[in-house]
């Protein structure tokens, strides 16, 4: 899934970088350490795997509530939490 939230802002420095690392581990809404925050030339992209989509839109949500002026792009996947319920046929 991507996401862009552009205000038209410059660009983030790594000061703001580092703001959003420590709200994604240290928030208890979110305590989430398997995001990673990259500076991509103007926008910032969180990245990595979470359980569900709610949690994707749970982080995207507060890291876009504390910092609305910061370009974001989300390249955050949802891995799967359950046991399969198909057998795989392997080639």
């Amino acid at each position: 899934m991507t996401h862009q939230s552009d205000s038209g802002a410059g660009p983030p420095d790594e000061y703001v970088e580092a703001e959003i690392q420590r709200l994604l581990a240290e928030d208890p809404s979110v305590a989430e350490q398997g995001i990673t925050v990259v500076r991509r030339e103007r926008v910032l992209v969180l990245s990595g795997e979470v359980e569900s989509p709610h949690r994707r839109d749970e982080i995207l949500r507060r890291v876009s509530e504390r910092f609305p002026d910061v370009p974001i792009t989300t390249d955050i996947g949802v891995i799967r939490a359950q046991a399969p319920t198909e057998i795989e046929q392997l080639p």
